[in-house]
């Protein structure tokens, strides 16, 4: 009697600490959600805290860059918003472009426009990834990171004008409460060869460059 007692009270000892344990990474895992910068809108074009992020990702940049980066981030997604007809929700722009009554709207389609822009450029202090999340799902999402020259993807900072149907957002790469970002070095390499390939061949009076079904 007296070791089935001993058992017993063993047994309850031993689930209420791992009770507790779990009790304590469940509070420890929430605190870090709380803990991370959410996904924030860039307010406009000169908006002073996302450039002083950029600038700030590392102590080479050339803060000049740095502007110019997010000019060009936040100016692109207004004006292919206009260019596209864009609709909010996301989803139903996606819808559109897939039935062919819009021309374009797609995750890949504003993170290769930017892209295009960003390389334009001609950034030394800055350097470009391609960056998805849930990759060759129905979730999968695209977007563009920046990052000081030779600073690893992770400590980067995404820019992302789908999410909110061309309002830029933006955040720290590792910190997307929505989004689980990778970085796709090959599929950066390949866009960009296509890009500066279709580039030298564009008579320089031609107009903007717009988005091909390819890219």
């Amino acid at each position: 009697m007296i070791s089935s007692r001993k058992n017993y009270w063993s047994r309850l000892s031993a689930l209420v600490l791992a009770t507790l344990i779990v009790l304590q990474v469940c509070v420890s895992s929430a605190q870090a959600r709380r803990n991370e910068e959410p996904v924030v809108f860039a307010k406009s074009a000169e908006d002073p805290v996302l450039r002083h992020r950029v600038a700030t990702l590392a102590p080479g940049v050339d803060p000049e860059e740095a502007r110019l980066a997010v000019s060009t981030a936040y100016t692109t997604g207004r004006e292919l918003a206009r260019k596209w007809r864009v609709l909010w929700p996301p989803g139903l722009q996606n819808f559109l472009v897939n039935t062919g009554a819009r021309k374009g709207g797609l995750c890949f389609q504003w993170a290769t426009e930017l892209l295009i822009r960003l390389d334009a450029l001609q950034l030394k202090t800055l350097e470009l990834h391609w960056a998805e999340s849930y990759p060759g799902t129905a979730s999968e999402h695209n977007v563009i990171v920046v990052t000081g020259k030779g600073q690893p993807f992770s400590q980067g900072i995404l820019f992302d004008n789908w999410r909110y149907s061309g309002r830029l957002a933006w955040g720290p790469v590792n910190g997307d409460p929505e989004y689980e970002w990778k970085e796709n070095q090959v599929e950066l390499t390949g866009r960009l060869a296509r890009i500066r390939s279709e580039s030298a061949h564009r008579p320089k009076t031609a107009a903007k460059t717009e988005t091909s079904a390819g890219l």
